[in-house]
């Protein structure tokens, strides 16, 4: 089954922008939907939310048993590790609370259901983000952001409007990164349909990763972070020129400030990713 689409010769460019418009639409509709039958049972969503919050605190309070024994991680201070620990988790709490749905595509295609949603006039990308929108996942993002509230006025930052501005910056571009790597996972799954847990290494696991400074990690793992999937760029390399770290590998400082331009690629080449594998896709049975 193909994706139903044609493209009309010369309106490429309005009906990509029509679909964008669909898709937004449809995707508010669906999860309006799902936040309204969650809400109905209101003491379930609140202790599951409380689990998420609790269960996500427990890494910032290993974290903390650490600094019981230590003063310095890697030349970062307790508050300094807190503010790679809030940005990071606030990046990717709503990258996961926004697109965290589409990681089960593989489901859907094994078991069938993708040419039910093929037959809708919406565009696919915003039904299965939007499917079955977990409002708990609300609870990481809270915890995230109280760690990072906690850091901000506890680390050695002489603020400049600039220095304020970069941190909102991070936590808008690092959820852009996330949310391409959620999509090209989901793109990837087209092909190989058993690889929700790939995802999950480059998502939950670059999370944990991007938690702790660069410095305590071997050269080589913090280049690929760089240079193959530049996850360095949600937290780490703004983080050292906002802490006044040296940078490990030694890169000029403008690269520090390349945040927005390798989220707009990173979103560019996962839609051109998804693109591909929905086009390539031909259902369950052919």
């Amino acid at each position: 089954m193909a994706n139903g689409r044609t493209a009309v010769p010369g309106r490429d460019g309005r009906g990509r922008t029509a679909e964008a418009v669909r898709g937004l639409a449809a995707y508010g509709l669906i999860v309006r939907m799902w936040v309204r039958s969650t809400l109905a049972y209101r003491t379930s969503f609140v202790m599951m939310t409380v689990g998420s919050f609790a269960a996500n605190g427990l890494d910032f309070v290993a974290i903390m048993l650490m600094f019981s024994q230590i003063e310095a991680l890697g030349g970062f201070t307790l508050p300094e590790v807190a503010f790679l620990y809030g940005t990071s988790g606030i990046a990717l709490g709503l990258a996961d609370l926004l697109l965290g749905s589409i990681e089960g595509l593989g489901r859907r295609i094994r078991d069938g259901t993708l040419d039910t949603l093929l037959l809708r006039p919406v565009p696919v990308f915003a039904q299965i983000a939007a499917d079955r929108f977990a409002l708990r996942r609300v609870g990481r993002i809270t915890q995230a952001l109280l760690v990072l509230g906690w850091a901000l006025p506890r680390i050695e930052v002489d603020w400049t409007v600039g220095r304020v501005l970069m941190v909102p910056m991070m936590a808008v571009c690092g959820t852009a990164i996330f949310a391409a790597v959620f999509t090209a996972g989901a793109a990837f799954q087209f092909w190989a349909q058993d690889a929700a847990e790939v995802q999950n290494s480059f998502t939950y696991g670059g999370n944990a990763l991007l938690q702790y400074p660069p410095t305590v990690f071997a050269k080589e793992l913090v280049r690929g972070v760089t240079y193959l999937v530049p996850l360095a760029f949600v937290n780490w390399l703004p983080a050292l020129r906002l802490l006044g770290h040296p940078d490990p590998l030694g890169l000029p400082g403008w690269v520090d400030f390349l945040g927005p331009v390798v989220a707009s690629l990173m979103c560019a080449g996962a839609g051109l990713a998804w693109r591909l594998g929905l086009r390539g896709y031909r259902s369950t049975g052919s």
